[in-house]
């Protein structure tokens, strides 16, 4: 819903809009990224504005088609830096199988920014047998994570020199293209909702999804798959690591006669290994 003379307040929006175009659906999705330090133990911010576009496009059910992409530069900001972030971005389009066919660059003054701020945004054609709303969840369906939480968080946290950790994390920065590819041929209509954690984690999305659907969300912690040191940076800071961001994982509900079949799936897809089915 847009805002109006009559009604000027914009309803929430989703990581991805789902809109009808002829006799197929588009997904158009837009996102800014501002991460501190710009390169991190796993990635960088052009892999990840890269990969986080196409994921969202990819748990929304959607192909993704092309990407634009806008720089935000500050001034001064050294130039072997920004050639190594638009490498990054180029090889991350690649391995997601998908073009940056436009863009724009504009500089701040020094000062004015953390370095690089990148804003992208993404469409893609949403594969007609799949409806991917939280109105689709059933009692009885089942709660897929496709693997370790947290790994993200716990490795921005770590490089920043914030914790006092001797033990290395690597964010899960990787396209969902593959993982989303293995859940649509495995369990097709039966998957009910998926969603990407980025941001507030798996238990965002969880509480977001019991709110919109109006079901509660039983989940078993002994299956919720989170390593050590994701954990221990977690217990420094007294937080929940099911609210810390992922970059590379997906939740999906799916009914429970497909449940096995699609975590099998995931377990098999690069990125999947350690897949489980969580409540």
């Amino acid at each position: 819903m847009l805002p109006t003379l009559d009604n000027p307040v914009l309803a929430p929006l989703s990581d991805a809009a789902v809109i009808p175009f002829g006799d197929s659906r588009l997904a158009l999705t837009t996102d800014s990224y501002v991460v501190r330090p710009l390169s991190f133990p796993g990635g960088s911010i052009g892999e990840l504005a890269v990969n986080g576009t196409v994921n969202d496009l990819a748990v929304s059910g959607a192909t993704p088609l092309g990407l634009s992409a806008a720089l935000i530069i500050e001034e001064g900001l050294d130039t072997e830096v920004l050639r190594r972030e638009i490498e990054a971005m180029a090889a991350a389009a690649e391995r997601a199988g998908i073009s940056v066919i436009t863009g724009d660059t504009k500089v701040v003054e020094r000062g004015k920014g953390d370095g690089l701020y990148v804003v992208t945004t993404g469409i893609g054609i949403v594969d007609p047998e799949l409806n991917l709303v939280s109105g689709s969840v059933r009692p009885g369906d089942k709660i897929i994570c496709s693997g370790t939480l947290g790994d993200h968080g716990a490795a921005i946290l770590i490089a920043r020199g914030d914790l006092e950790l001797e033990a290395e994390a690597l964010s899960d920065t990787r396209p969902l293209t593959p993982l989303v590819q293995a859940l649509k041929e495995s369990a097709g209509p039966s998957i009910r909702f998926m969603r990407d954690p980025t941001r507030g984690g798996v238990g965002t999305v969880l509480n977001e999804l019991a709110r919109d659907s109006g079901y509660g969300v039983a989940l078993w912690e002994e299956k919720i798959p989170i390593r050590d040191v994701v954990n221990g940076a977690c217990e420094i800071l007294g937080i929940d690591p099911l609210y810390v961001a992922n970059e590379g994982k997906l939740l999906a509900v799916v009914a429970p006669e497909s449940a096995d079949a699609a975590l099998e799936a995931l377990q098999g897809v690069e990125g999947g290994e350690e897949a489980s089915i969580i409540g």
